[in-house]
C-alpha cells in the first residue's frame, strides 16, 4: 500500500510568527504588542499569523520564543519592540552578543557586559530585506529608517538569539526573520507614531518579506 507522503517543507511553513513585548518600566501597554495583536489571525500572501507576548525578561524571553518557534515551524519571524524616542518604525539589520543595561528588566535583572549566548559568534545580521522592507513603506508613506543597534537589553538578547537559532538549528533552515522597532503611540507620550499606521507598516514589511522569501526558495 502506498504510504502518504509528509507535508512539504512549504506547507509545513506557512505561518509568520509576529512577537511583542508586556508593558516594560511602569509603563501600562507596550506599543509593540498593541500593534501585533491586531494581525492576529490575519492570513498574508496564504501564511497564517501568529501573534504572541513575550516577557521583558532576559532570559524567559528567549526560553518563550524557542517555544513558540517549536511549536508553529514559521517561515518568516517578525519580533517587534518598542522603542521610546524613535519616530519611525525601525528594521534592526544586526544582532550583538551582549546584555548590557541600565535598567533592570520585569524580573528586576540587570546584567552588565554579559553574552546572549557564551559560545556564539559577536553578531548576526538580519536575514529579512530590510532595504526592500524600508522601500517600501516609505512609498506608502510610512515613516521607516534602517537601524544598526537594537541596543542591549532584552529586544536584542531576542533578536540575536533568534538569529542564532534560524543560524544552527536544521528545522528552522528555511526560516528567515528579524526585528523591529516601533515608536511609542501617542498616550505614551512623543515622539509616536498611530496605531493604526503602525499595523499597516508590520503588514506590508510582512508582505514584502514573504514576497522575498518565495523569489529566494
Amino acid at each position: 500500500m502506498r504510504q502518504p507522503s509528509s507535508p512539504s517543507i512549504t506547507a509545513l511553513h506557512r505561518v509568520v510568527l509576529l512577537t511583542g513585548f508586556d508593558p516594560f518600566g511602569g509603563q501600562l501597554i507596550n506599543s509593540s504588542w498593541e500593534a501585533v495583536q491586531v494581525l492576529h489571525r490575519h492570513t498574508i500572501l496564504g501564511h497564517r499569523i501568529v501573534a504572541a507576548q513575550l516577557p521583558t525578561v532576559f532570559d524567559q524571553s528567549c526560553d518563550v520564543l524557542s517555544a513558540l518557534l517549536r511549536k508553529h515551524h514559521p517561515g518568516l519571524v517578525l519580533c517587534v519592540g518598542q522603542a521610546g524616542g524613535r519616530n519611525a518604525i525601525a528594521l534592526e539589520q544586526v544582532a550583538i552578543n551582549l546584555s548590557d543595561t541600565p535598567i533592570p528588566d520585569n524580573a528586576g535583572v540587570q546584567p552588565i557586559d554579559k553574552a546572549v549566548i557564551p559560545a556564539g559568534p559577536a553578531a548576526y545580521f538580519t536575514s529579512l530585506p530590510v532595504k526592500l522592507i524600508a522601500r517600501a513603506l516609505l512609498s506608502e508613506g510610512i515613516q521607516a529608517e534602517l537601524s544598526l543597534s537594537a541596543g542591549t537589553f532584552v529586544c536584542n538578547h531576542v533578536f540575536y538569539s533568534l538569529m542564532h537559532a534560524l543560524t544552527t538549528q536544521s528545522s528552522l533552515k528555511r526560516t528567515c526573520g528579524g526585528f523591529v522597532h516601533v515608536p511609542h503611540l501617542p498616550t505614551q507620550g512623543a515622539p509616536s507614531m498611530v496605531l493604526t499606521e503602525i499595523v499597516r507598516g508590520l503588514k506590508l514589511a510582512v508582505h514584502v518579506a514573504l514576497e522575498h522569501r518565495k523569489q529566494t526558495f
